[in-house]
């Protein structure tokens, strides 16, 4: 969070309603079994109503996608309604409909045209039937009706699935800001993750430039969380402007604030995925390229030995050798230096200093990687694997 000037009170935690012309609202619906909120929504009041929207490269699409991706189109979003408790993913036909219901049900009670409102979920796959349409029907209906100016906070509580605390971030700039939640706590891979994210702004800017704005920020923050390795079904990062500052911000200015909120959110992520006990953070420098680096970044945060190790606090530089050999990267591997937590572990592709130098009991953990072959550099987010992550997610429909 970054604020260069004046705000009411409270402002900072309220995400997607810091900035002005957003109304939201996060209410229960019976979704979910803890009877906890599980429907939210966010409306844009203008006077812009535009919309921007990236999704999972899965080819396997929940049905909120697949009508997400339409509305998008035209670059008009006049309202986002998302639900947990549900994916609404390989639900045939029924499923489809349901989304479609959900917009119509929320256009009705807007005034708007269906065709304007996003659709996200999230939840199990293949779970669905009319009790579940009609719960979120009923919430959509409920969560329109209780909008507010600061319901930003009670928005980003309702999209919570295994989750242990909401995630929000505010920038703010020159009159204008940059407010936004998120939800993932597990399937964190590139293709976005199993997250949902809904970023709001009251600067002034054409579809054409929040579109460009948005893939920038996503491409170096959240295609590049990758806890384990597993791609969502659901997985929308979603940018809505309503111009209501007035002020049509200087691009390289808003990118890089966009880009703050987006890795910020993307750290709360990390933070929070399920079972971690650390937060990997993989430094790889002086690449060929910028793909050469993510390539080899992302070879060694899915590498299940490697993972392994750092969850017993072992520094064990071999696992991260013997996963960047098996990229196509321009490198010579055996000049090739690894630190661990600040200790030079590797040089030259041979051992540096002792083990025993290196401290890994912290949550936070610093990987770096010079391969000596360039100047282009990369950062990937991962986490270690544990027995509390395995045990989470064999009993995670139960």
């Amino acid at each position: 969070m970054n604020i260069d000037d004046d705000r009411p009170h409270g402002f900072a935690s309220r995400g997607v309603t810091a900035p002005k012309g957003f109304e939201a609202a996060g209410v229960v619906a019976g979704l979910k079994s803890t009877g906890k909120p599980d429907v939210a929504v966010v409306v844009n009041r203008g006077p812009l109503k535009v919309g921007a929207a990236v999704f999972t490269s899965n080819r396997a699409k929940a049905n909120p996608i697949l009508w997400s991706e339409q509305v998008i189109r035209d670059g008009v979003v006049e309202a986002i309604v998302l639900n947990s408790g549900g994916a609404n993913c390989f639900t045939g036909a029924f499923g489809f409909q349901t989304t479609h219901e959900t917009a119509e049900k929320a256009a009705e009670l807007l005034g708007v045209g269906a065709g304007d409102i996003l659709i996200c979920s999230t939840g199990l796959i293949g779970v669905g039937d009319e009790v579940f349409r009609q719960k979120v029907l009923d919430g959509t209906e409920r969560a329109i009706a209780s909008l507010a100016s600061d319901g930003g906070d009670a928005a980003s509580e309702a999209i919570m699935t295994t989750d242990s605390r909401p995630k929000r971030a505010v920038e703010a700039s020159h009159g204008w800001t940059i407010g936004g939640m998120a939800k993932g706590a597990g399937m964190l891979a590139p293709g976005l993750a199993t997250m949902l994210v809904v970023v709001t702004t009251d600067a002034v800017l054409t579809a054409e430039e929040a579109d460009a704005h948005l893939r920038a920020a996503t491409r170096v923050t959240f295609d590049r969380l990758d806890s384990d390795g597993c791609m969502s079904t659901n997985d929308q990062v979603t940018l809505m402007v309503s111009g209501a500052s007035g002020v049509a911000p200087d691009p390289d200015e808003f990118r890089r604030r966009l880009t703050a909120v987006c890795d910020d959110l993307a750290g709360q992520l990390q933070a929070d995925a399920e079972g971690a006990s650390h937060d990997i953070s993989i430094q790889v420098q002086n690449a060929a390229s910028e793909d050469d680096a993510v390539v080899v970044g992302r070879s060694v945060a899915r590498n299940n030995l490697f993972k392994a190790a750092i969850f017993g606090n072992d520094p064990n530089w071999g696992r991260v050798l013997a996963a960047i050999g098996t990229t196509d990267a321009a490198f010579d591997p055996y000049d090739v230096d690894v630190w661990m937590n600040g200790v030079r572990v590797c040089t030259q592709g041979g051992p540096d200093r002792p083990r025993e130098e290196v401290d890994l009991t912290p949550r936070a953990t610093v990987v770096r990687i010079d391969l000596k072959a360039g100047d282009a550099h990369a950062l990937i987010r991962t986490n270690d694997l544990t027995h509390d992550y395995v045990h989470e997610n064999s009993a995670y429909s139960s």
